[in-house]
């Protein structure tokens, strides 16, 4: 098979980039290990910047988005057992975020690709990557018995933290940074109204909590545990107990409980890997990054990548200019810093660290203290929090 670009990975980054390469009239395969039904079957964020809702409208699919999407102007932040809200349109000029599960944006493109007959390989094995520091690059993968080779002129790899494509890059063209967090999230989905029309993120004395939601009728509510946890040890009401004694009594008295559709403990951590190009091969997404999950940056994070990447492809085959690939690693990664530093700095003073004292504790206070009764810190927060323009700092 030859394509211009073989895209490894199905998730919404490759799916995205896919769809945009499609729009460009640019030919893309796009090879993925998994199930469309596993695919899906993945639970992850649901809050995205105005930069990702641009994209999704620019590659086609943002028509249900816009249709069940619930757009947010503000969010609540718990701390001392009071409520303050972070009026995002007032300190950023307007600027919101859309509420739209990362499920449904997949599935969105998935459907999008489907009905324009645009090949998806599922349940790849043993997928390989050849010769990208070459003029020649390939791709192989195992399917029903046999061995099959995409060749083509780039390779995206858009396939996740655990992906093939950073793992066959040589040690020593590679450097990593990671801080791994001494906690996780567990997450329950339910079919239950949101406890508040906006998230509430919660600071208290046992631990980070978030009030988020997927729709009107459907909830997503996280607590910090321990990384020792497993989930069978939460029965759905343990998790419900606790979660009341986390939040202010007001929410506390609201919240509706029902049985869990998912349930799932997420290690947190932050990790960039530079560069992000290798010869004519680019990682985009989770394969070159992770952030903790407070301040919901990956999909956007992503969403950026993607953006980046398919428009360096495009100046590449219709203005024949390299430009845009040369650069796509140094513009991704300034962003990329940008949004690890706020998630670790969001994620360091909600959450409870208690190896390092009673100190840290009172010094999270004092900093969030300060940042309610600052507009220079509430504008801090609502700036980072809706996303940075993508060409903030550049020249």
């Amino acid at each position: 098979m030859r394509t211009q670009v073989a895209i490894v990975g199905a998730g919404p980054s490759g799916l995205l980039l896919g769809q945009l390469l499609h729009k460009a009239g640019i030919d893309a395969v796009i090879v993925e290990r998994q199930s469309p039904e596993y695919v899906l079957g993945r639970i992850r964020a649901g809050v995205l910047e105005q930069v990702t809702t641009d994209l999704l409208d620019e590659a086609g699919v943002g028509q249900r988005m816009h249709a069940e999407g619930l757009v947010h102007t503000g969010f609540d932040m718990l701390f001392n057992g009071e409520r303050h809200r972070i009026d995002l349109e007032k300190l950023t000029g307007g600027k919101k975020v859309m509420v739209y599960g990362q499920t449904e944006v997949t599935r969105d493109l998935m459907e999008a690709r489907q009905a324009a007959g645009l090949p998806t390989i599922y349940e790849a094995g043993n997928v390989q990557v050849h010769d990208y520091d070459t003029a020649k690059p390939r791709v192989t993968y195992e399917k029903d018995g046999q061995t099959h080779t995409i060749e083509c002129d780039f390779i995206a790899g858009c396939d996740g933290f655990h992906g093939v494509c950073r793992a066959s890059v040589p040690r020593s063209s590679i450097k990593e940074f990671e801080k791994v967090y001494p906690f996780g999230w567990l997450g329950l989905l339910s079919d239950t109204p949101p406890v508040h029309h906006e998230l509430i993120y919660v600071n208290s004395d046992r631990g980070f909590a978030l009030c988020s939601q997927r729709s009107e009728t459907r909830s997503r509510y996280y607590l910090q545990v321990p990384l020792t946890d497993k989930v069978e040890q939460w029965s759905d009401q343990a998790f419900w107990d606790e979660l009341k004694l986390r939040l202010d009594p007001e929410a506390a008295e609201k919240l509706v409980t029902g049985p869990s559709i998912e349930k799932s403990i997420a290690p947190l951590r932050s990790f960039v890997t530079e560069p992000l190009r290798f010869g004519r091969m680019f990682l985009a997404g989770d394969a070159g990054h992770i952030v903790p999950p407070t301040g919901a940056k990956g999909l956007n994070l992503a969403a950026t990548d993607v953006k980046y990447l398919s428009t360096a492809f495009i100046e590449f085959y219709k203005d024949k200019s390299e430009a845009g690939i040369d650069s796509y690693s140094e513009r991704c990664l300034k962003r990329i810093w940008r949004a690890e530093r706020f998630s670790w700095w969001f994620t360091s003073i909600m959450h409870n660290f208690t190896e390092l004292g009673d100190i840290n504790t009172k010094l999270q206070q004092a900093e969030l203290d300060y940042l309610m009764h600052s507009e220079s810190g509430l504008r801090t927060i609502a700036e980072n929090y809706v996303g940075l323009p993508l060409n903030f700092g550049e020249a």
